[in-house]
């Protein structure tokens, strides 16, 4: 084991098989009276029986950040966790997370690694979300979903969510199976999940999965704290408590999220579009800029390593490609590592790097990032309301 390694695993323990983001679907399932496919480890932690499982997943609410702002949240801070350490992989992002919650499996295993990614031997620059030019779905993220389990074991699957993600290639590549009911306000989102209820199948048995984005916005253009985050979450408490109200009695409801989210301060940005030292050597950037992930030019990894090393100090953690699947941040099973770059970054203070050539004005003005493996990015809430 290297001292990177040593110290990576210091800085940042991974969900184990069973914890975290991963679980929660395949606890949901168990929960409705059905079998986990080969592959999917146990949860170490169970929800009640029930006919009727509704999954929130707020973008963006970190477990850090909900503790400290419980007053923007009397509802949400009235539900029992279900795990207070719950975590999400890495990289902390929403591409990654979603993956791993429709999947059950790590990031290592999903293949889809970050926010953006490079194709063609680090030649083109490929955004997950955006999918713009991106391969066939299903091939890229090949494993059946849990979405999909679902629906082969007679338990009616829904996801409610915005119009506009509804037969994306990220959906399609992450989040298929079930129903799809399109919905944009609380209001039809909170509709859309009762009338999913009421479809079950001859069984009886229904999981929904809801997604909840307002407060991610808030935080990226805002900053996590302020007080425009602060009425986004006021929004979602809202939201939650009048759905839980409106489902069906016996009805299980769990709310967690894809990541936290740091405040970044502009003056703390590396740009290597701007000539920075950092960018002698790389090809490609990609990545978050709290995790960045750099495609080197050939032979040149082990001088890149060495000069962001050197030039961040205590401000990051800067792993090569094998460092970081032995470190196991991208989980048990890394199948797909060959995805990250060569070199693997994870901003430890409130700094980050970017290559702005490469980014819309509109990401350059964001204050709140995440990514990486700080506490605040990492850790989740699990509640439970348990109808």
């Amino acid at each position: 084991m290297t001292d990177a390694v040593a110290r990576a695993r210091a800085l940042y323990r991974p969900p184990a098989p069973g914890e975290g983001l991963a679980s929660v679907v395949p606890a949901a399932l168990l929960a409705l009276g059905a079998e986990l496919p080969d592959g999917i480890p146990q949860p170490v932690w169970a929800l009640p029986d029930a006919r009727r499982v509704v999954v929130v997943l707020v973008d963006g609410l970190g477990a850090r950040q909900l503790e400290r702002a419980s007053g923007h949240a009397p509802f949400l801070r009235t539900l029992p966790s279900a795990d207070e350490d719950a975590r999400c992989g890495f990289p902390s992002t929403t591409a990654t997370s979603l993956t791993s919650l429709a999947t059950g499996r790590c990031a290592g295993d999903h293949g889809v690694i970050g926010w953006q990614t490079a194709l063609d031997g680090g030649s083109r620059l490929f955004n997950h979300l955006s999918w713009k030019g991106g391969p066939e779905p299903t091939a890229y993220q090949p494993h059946r979903t849990l979405f999909q389990e679902a629906g082969r074991q007679n338990i009616t699957m829904t996801t409610v969510s915005r119009a506009m993600f509804d037969g994306s290639g990220f959906t399609r590549a992450a989040l298929r199976g079930g129903g799809y009911a399109a919905a944009e306000d609380a209001v039809q989102r909170t509709d859309g999940v009762v009338e999913a209820l009421a479809q079950a199948g001859r069984k009886g048995r229904a999981l929904v999965y809801a997604y909840w984005d307002e407060v991610d916005k808030a935080g990226h253009v805002h900053g996590p704290g302020t007080l425009e985050w602060g009425t986004a979450v006021e929004a979602c408490d809202a939201f939650v408590a009048g759905l839980v109200e409106a489902v069906p009695a016996g009805t299980v409801v769990v709310v967690t999220s894809d990541h936290g989210m740091i405040e970044a301060p502009h003056a703390r940005r590396r740009d290597l579009a701007l000539g920075d030292v950092l960018g002698q050597g790389v090809l490609l950037l990609a990545g978050e800029p709290r995790a960045p992930q750099v495609w080197c030019e050939p032979g040149a990894a082990a001088d890149v390593a060495a000069m962001w090393r050197e030039e961040l100090g205590d401000d990051a953690m800067v792993l090569t490609r094998e460092e970081v699947v032995d470190a196991g941040w991208l989980g048990p099973r890394a199948d797909r590592a060959g995805r990250v770059g060569d070199l693997v970054v994870a901003m430890l203070d409130d700094a980050t790097v970017l290559d702005s050539s490469r980014l819309r004005p509109e990401v350059l003005r964001l204050r709140g990032h995440h990514g990486s493996v700080t506490d605040a990015e990492t850790a989740i809430p699990l509640l439970v309301h348990a109808g």
